[in-house]
């Protein structure tokens, strides 16, 4: 008897998370940028219609929802598997001995059978498969995240790609007059065929330049349209200097990880439905006793046949315990331990990983925003040494390689500029994402 006691609830195992932030970021406000509800972090009206799609139509989310239905369906099976089972078999026949008249016999029975669960072998079923439902919640809840970061990172690709190309394009032009210039300097004899031969070659590159910068911008449509489970068109989409972020970059504090990241709550679950099936797999260890009674009715009493039928009634009970199989059974109950541990190192990996996500991430942010002033001080003094030299150009103080090494130096920082600026926006989501931001209420489970 002292199995029966065999059955203890799971309890959420000690796990630090103490310097799992960085200093001197590390947190001492609960408020946090995972708070935020996505349409607040993204008031971009056409970002937050594309979302709104993504979330109905996406192919991923409508599957882990699949998923859900057939984790609750196989939950329900575990709990119905704790109440007795009711079985209907009618049977019938005729018989005849060297050619007499025919007997007829039936049998119409209805058989109850049921497991008394003392050593909570199938209490045991139902809670790991109660872990494994909300485990393919969280997955869900994962997917729904991580395509709202998708979506958004998309589409602030598209913004950074259309602003690189307005300023490749613009390039070009100004390019193109500086050829033409150059050879009129040529025939007027100011000018030799290699300063005409190099200026081609730059605007040919920054030509190339904008091809790959249009092949881009169609590819990454065409991802986003895919999340949007959409044939390939075009992305309305705004400016990439008219996206809003929060100034404050509120982490809260580390604990919050364990509550609101979806891949770490269903870390957890998975070790949970671990624990369980330990505990299931220990109860195979211990007898199972099973209760079964028939009641019905029946013309067949032995060797006579009795019309009208008589009441049928049998009760019966079976214990069932293991002997030859008891050493399969603690083979069991170790690979069961071994996959306990490995789901225990799981979910703190899985924290440790969650961790360095959010450090990650806001370096990025702060990095990004840190390199802005410089990127437009860097834009600026450029923007003034491609006067100067052309200026200096025209008479005839400087050459035509400074004039062209100025203006490969402008457009690259004004590439890095906005791509600097994009990185700023990604990381926000990124972080936003890390946090745990973009879960559906609770209600919703």
């Amino acid at each position: 008897m002292t199995g029966c006691g065999i059955y203890k609830p799971y309890t959420r195992p000690e796990v630090t998370t103490d310097g799992i932030y960085r200093e001197p970021v590390t947190p001492t406000d609960t408020a946090s940028l995972a708070d935020l509800d996505w349409r607040a972090l993204f008031p971009d009206e056409r970002l937050q219609q594309l979302i709104d799609t993504v979330l109905v139509r996406n192919t991923d989310l409508r599957t882990a929802q699949l998923q859900v239905e057939e984790a609750e369906a196989t939950l329900r099976t575990a709990r119905l598997s704790l109440l007795p089972s009711f079985t209907l078999a009618p049977q019938g026949g005729v018989s005849s001995f060297d050619n007499s008249k025919g007997t007829w016999t039936y049998n119409l029975p209805v058989t109850a059978s049921w497991e008394i669960d003392i050593f909570s072998r199938l209490r045991n079923g139902k809670l790991r498969n109660k872990a494994l439902y909300y485990q393919s919640i969280e997955y869900r809840q994962a997917v729904r995240t991580q395509l709202i970061a998708t979506t958004a990172n998309l589409y602030f690709t598209l913004c950074m790609l259309d602003e690189q190309y307005a300023i490749a394009n613009e390039t070009a032009s100004a390019w193109r007059e500086a050829v033409d210039a150059i050879r009129a300097m040529k025939d007027a004899g100011m000018a030799t065929e290699a300063a005409v031969a190099q200026n081609e070659a730059a605007y040919y590159s920054v030509e190339t330049s904008v091809k790959q910068l249009a092949q881009s911008i169609s590819e990454t449509e065409n991802s986003l349209c895919s999340l949007l489970a959409q044939t390939p068109h075009k992305i309305e989409r705004g400016s990439l200097e008219s996206q809003r972020m929060p100034a404050d970059l509120l982490i809260g504090v580390p604990v919050q990880l364990l509550s609101r990241r979806p891949d770490v709550r269903s870390a957890e679950y998975s070790l949970m439905s671990a624990y369980y099936a330990t505990a299931e797999a220990r109860s195979a260890l211990y007898p199972q006793i099973t209760l079964s009674g028939t009641a019905g009715w029946t013309n067949s009493a032995g060797s006579q046949i009795v019309n009208p039928g008589k009441l049928l009634l049998s009760a019966a009970g079976q214990l069932l315990q293991p002997i030859f199989q008891a050493g399969a059974n603690r083979a069991r109950v170790k690979i069961a331990k071994a996959q306990q541990q490995e789901a225990m190192l799981a979910y703190e990996q899985t924290i440790l990983n969650a961790g360095q996500e959010v450090n990650d991430a806001l370096t990025a942010c702060q990095t990004a925003r840190e390199s802005a002033t410089l990127y437009d001080q860097q834009v600026a003094s450029l923007r003034r040494a491609v006067e100067s030299t052309e200026l200096l150009m025209q008479h005839g103080s400087t050459t035509y390689l400074e004039v062209l090494t100025a203006r490969q130096s402008l457009l690259s920082a004004q590439l890095q500029q906005v791509a600097n600026r994009f990185t700023e926006l990604q990381s926000v989501v990124t972080l936003y994402h890390a946090l745990g931001g973009g879960r559906e209420t609770e209600t919703a489970q």
